[in-house]
């Protein structure tokens, strides 16, 4: 390293100028980008696609049977909705500060209200695709000898699918957004350096506008890819 010898004293370094575009908290410093993708921006991003990937396989798996059983037994289907419903209205950081109490500071608080989020809409949105099935379908099913089970595997889960995966993709999207806020509690995703950069003095906008920029572009890439997913497993709906 190159420096500055004082004459009777040490040698200090040399540093160089300061980047022109920090210094004047410019709004997308390229310099900064690349030298802090590989320790704050990749990680931040690859914790967000975890807690979201968690989340929505979670629900899914929770929704799924509780839909069927709010299909198939009819008296049961608003209590099952009236209790998503209610998990729902309760807002991101207030259900975060109510689990504190249960699971602490921890990715699980995190992951238990992202999870709760979803069960509204994977449940309306699976009961609806059942229920959207044509009643003449159903028995020309029956009148082919399928049973109960054949019936719905094999005629009315197929149907339902656009519903499913359209809640799919809304459940996917809204996460994405929600788990930004994680950060409020853990130092998890990219709500991570949103907050960082809420926080310096002057408001730091490179960091603020790239990890807000990378949430809206991993929302709009997951919602393209689900969308073509669906349209691979439905393909009568293109033709529609």
């Amino acid at each position: 390293m190159s420096g500055l010898l004082v004459a009777g004293g040490p040698v200090i370094p040399n540093f160089g100028k300061p980047n022109a575009c920090l210094k004047n908290n410019g709004w997308f410093c390229t310099h900064w980008i690349h030298e802090h993708w590989h320790d704050i921006l990749q990680p931040a991003l690859i914790q967000h696609i975890q807690l979201v990937v968690i989340a929505v396989a979670i629900g899914f798996a929770i929704s799924f049977p509780l839909a069927v059983i709010g299909y198939r037994f009819s008296p049961l289907d608003p209590v099952l909705g009236v209790f998503a419903d209610f998990l729902y209205t309760i807002p991101s950081i207030a259900f975060f500060l109510l689990l504190v109490p249960l699971t602490g500071v921890t990715v699980t608080t995190v992951e238990v209200a992202l999870v709760s989020f979803t069960l509204f809409i994977f449940y309306r949105n699976i009961v609806v695709g059942l229920r959207s099935v044509p009643p003449d379908v159903l028995e020309s099913a029956r009148g082919m000898g399928m049973s109960r089970r054949q019936t719905f595997w094999r005629v009315e889960l197929p149907l339902a699918r656009p519903a499913i995966f359209a809640g799919l993709r809304i459940a996917t999207v809204a996460t994405i957004s929600i788990a930004t806020l994680a950060a409020f509690l853990i130092q998890d995703g990219l709500g991570a350096p949103i907050f960082d950069a809420l926080g310096t003095p002057d408001l730091f906008h490179t960091e603020l506008l790239v990890a807000g920029g990378l949430a809206i572009l991993l929302a709009l890439t997951a919602d393209f890819l689900l969308a073509g997913l669906q349209r691979a497993v439905t393909p009568w709906t293109r033709v529609r």
